[in-house]
């Protein structure tokens, strides 16, 4: 059993880890791109296309940026394929989902950490200017916030500790077998189909920017490509989550009347004392 707790902690470790490395996400994708001194590049709105195209100072930054994404994306996608899955689960055991995750966060840091801005390429489009420079910024500020708000609150409702393969460790050590098998096979349809639960917000961050260079049009366009290959909902996956949306509005709606019985039987005091 002493054992099995020991296993706690580099599962613990992955999750801390993919937990910061979460937080250095919004301030790579959000923050930087929206808020004034993020490290913007300056308006070029003279560089010609084709000149630009053979300027050393955009292609090499854009080279360096397209292998970081390749990077993550060989990364997250081969080690999801079953043949890697079991090698892994031969060689970690339980740990295999934390191992995942934990590479997973890596290939991201790596990602952020030598992220080249293109500073010497035209804009696709830039709103820092008068009389957007006010308006345009603060509602790419709210749309970024709302997004992640949703992001992080969807990856709550689809249970954020087996997502970290937390979950996976502590019902090893409690004898209870794989979280997944105790699923419905609705549910475990719906996970294999689909790969990102937060697709329409994850791509409201990266296009939603007040100024789109080269590097921003890049990542944007390369993620959208490979968010969109790993999105296939079909009708039986909507049915299915409409169900799970109707269950949870129809407990939450018999909780709040069974609130507002007990307010009407004790009065508003009694009820906020229990």
């Amino acid at each position: 059993m002493a054992a099995q707790l020991l296993m706690m902690i580099p599962a613990l470790g992955s999750f801390l880890f993919t937990f910061g490395t979460g937080v250095e996400l919004i301030r790579f994708a959000s923050l930087r791109a929206v808020l004034p001194g993020g490290g913007r590049p300056e308006a070029t709105p003279h560089v010609e296309w084709g000149a630009a195209l053979r300027d050393p100072r955009v292609l090499w930054p854009l080279a360096m940026d397209l292998g970081l994404v390749v990077v993550f994306v060989l990364q997250h996608s081969l080690m999801a394929t079953a043949l890697v899955k079991r090698w892994t689960t031969s060689c970690f055991g339980v740990l295999q989902r934390s191992f995942y995750v934990f590479c997973t966060a890596l290939a991201l840091q790596l990602l952020m950490r030598y992220w080249q801005p293109v500073r010497h390429g035209p804009l696709l489009w830039n709103a820092y200017t008068e009389p957007w420079d006010t308006w345009v910024p603060l509602i790419c500020f709210i749309l970024h916030f709302i997004a992640w708000l949703v992001i992080f609150s969807v990856i709550l409702i689809f249970d954020y500790a087996e997502l970290m393969g937390v979950k996976q460790v502590y019902y090893h050590c409690l004898g209870m077998g794989d979280p997944l098998a105790l699923k419905s096979v609705r549910a475990v349809r719906l996970y294999s189909h689909l790969r990102h639960p937060v697709y329409l917000e994850f791509l409201l961050v990266l296009w939603a920017v007040p100024c789109l260079a080269l590097d921003r049009l890049l990542l944007a366009g390369l993620f959208t490509t490979y968010l969109s290959c790993g999105h296939s909902l079909d009708q039986q996956d909507y049915l299915y989550l409409r169900a799970q949306l109707d269950k949870k509005l129809l407990v939450f709606s018999r909780e709040e009347a069974a609130y507002g019985d007990m307010l009407a039987r004790n009065g508003p005091a009694r009820g906020k004392e229990s």
